[in-house]
């Protein structure tokens, strides 16, 4: 950039294009927003570890699928930068059209996301809810120092010490016995074998028995059991032993000794600190950051804005007009696809289950909801099986909100 854009000042509109030609099964194209450097930016110094203020875009591999937004907060007591994550993130567009992403940091603390000018995520950067790790740390810490008592008791239960095994509990009784009351069936055969040698079976022609050993013919079912009971030795079945009552082990009572679970005492945080607005260090250059195992991705139109406005412009005069004709020619592509293809019909039921693995109340399984999505897009004869899966999930939360259980915090 010719000169830093500072962060501090009104709202700041972070916003840029991009289309995975190929699409994305395993890889990041975000954005980093570098911070000011004494030698200023030059191309060939930007890697992996440049000190950035602001990371933002789509990363997705496996069980990730996400639009990271990454703030890079320094510790005023520590002196330290921290990663802080924004928390359920929205999810990376599934097609392979242009996609507009854009970020809106305002004045009040609140950050807004959104994917083609629809706000996908709300979040306030001083919220410890929305962002991991929160921006403010905690005022206390585990003391490192404090060691547990050696003889701080944390079973809640012991063994009764008092109690004593009854006389007649005998240990070895076995957990079966034979049934003495069954009776074998009449018309068993004792005498028959349930598989005989097949007599329409010979010797292969080309057998040798001295390379291949002695010849033996196949074995078969016995014809005279079909009709039978049942053949060979007959032996009482098993039931369950009424004696039996397994290893004794003395009941469990309270622990008079019982403390509790031991936790290390809290001392004041040393890194601790209050602010009433993030400490947003400026934006001097922006670098584009991709892993990817799928080539043809590109990037357009990248805009640093004081005004949501204009990004809005931007998105309606470049983005828009771009994005209908790319959606009309995928539509006539995907007309022509053959039937192994995704049909447009499974094409939009995935668009709509990756909006439901987007809801704030689902977020606790919205891992759990993804992987099924991409499974079904790479099996498409499953796709019923998956929507009724994201279904049993669906009611098994709801059911615990409405009636109760342990709910998302």
């Amino acid at each position: 950039l010719n000169e830093p854009v500072s962060l501090k000042d009104g709202s700041t509109v972070l916003q840029f294009e991009t289309r995975f030609q190929n699409g994305l099964e395993c890889g990041g194209a975000y954005l980093k927003y570098l911070r000011p450097q004494e030698a200023g930016w030059k191309a060939k110094l930007f890697d992996n570890e440049s000190p950035y203020s602001i990371m933002f875009g789509p990363d997705k591999c496996g069980a990730t699928n996400k639009v990271h937004f990454i703030l890079k907060h320094k510790n005023p007591k520590s002196g330290e930068y921290v990663e802080h994550h924004l928390k359920y993130p929205p999810s990376v567009p599934s097609d392979k059209l242009t996609h507009v992403y854009t970020a809106i940091l305002k004045p009040d603390n609140e950050v807004r996301i959104l994917i083609d000018g629809e706000e996908k995520k709300k979040a306030n950067f001083l919220s410890a809810d929305d962002f991991e790790p929160p921006l403010i740390p905690a005022k206390t810490i585990p003391d490192p120092d404090d060691k547990k008592p050696e003889d701080w008791d944390e079973r809640a239960k012991i063994p009764d010490p008092n109690a004593v095994k009854p006389d007649d509990w005998d240990e070895d009784a076995p957990m079966e016995i034979e049934d003495e009351e069954a009776v074998k069936p009449e018309g068993w055969l004792d005498d028959e074998p349930e598989e005989i040698d097949d007599p329409e079976a010979t010797k292969p022609e080309d057998w040798d028995d001295e390379e291949d050993g002695e010849w033996e013919a196949p074995k078969i079912d016995n014809p005279k059991c079909e009709t039978a009971p049942g053949c060979g030795e007959w032996k009482r079945p098993m039931k369950m032993n009424p004696a039996y009552k397994g290893k004794w082990s003395a009941p469990l009572i309270d622990n008079p000794n019982y403390k509790g679970i031991w936790k290390p005492q809290e001392i004041p945080n040393p890194d601790y600190f209050e602010l009433d607005k993030p400490d947003f260090e400026p934006i001097a250059a922006v670098g584009i950051e991709i892993w990817t195992m799928q080539d043809g991705i590109l990037f357009d139109n990248i805009l640093i804005a004081k005004n949501d406005k204009v990004a809005e412009s931007y998105r309606e005069t470049t983005w828009k007009p771009k994005f209908e004709v790319e959606k009309e020619k995928q539509k006539a592509e995907d007309e022509s696809t053959d039937s192994d293809g995704l049909s447009g019909v499974q094409k939009k039921v995935f668009d709509v289950l990756y909006k439901v693995a987007d809801i704030p109340f689902l977020s606790e399984y919205k891992l759990q909801i993804l992987d099924l999505i991409e499974k079904a897009e790479k099996q498409p004869n499953i796709t019923i099986g998956v929507i009724v899966s994201i279904l049993v999930i669906i009611l098994t939360v709801l059911f615990r909100l409405l009636f109760g259980g342990k709910k998302q915090v």
